[in-house]
């Protein structure tokens, strides 16, 4: 299993939170997410070979979130 924390803006709420773990979490090869709204992270367990961080990242910034 890998590990990434990304830095990620526009994240403010409950409904931030239900929309990223939801979204991210369907990912084929994630195993966990969590998201800390109040340092402005989303923490990832994945299996590098089922899925990238680009791919991560690209699930992130299309429920409207930067990724920087």
């Amino acid at each position: 299993m890998e590990n990434v924390t990304l830095n990620v803006q526009g994240m403010s709420c409950g409904h931030c939170v239900k929309a990223i773990e939801g979204s991210v979490g369907t990912l084929e090869g994630v195993n966990e997410v969590k998201v800390n709204l109040e340092a402005a992270q989303v923490e990832v367990s994945f299996n590098e070979s089922q899925v990238s961080v680009d791919k991560i990242k690209e699930t992130i910034d299309d429920q409207g979130y930067d990724v920087v």
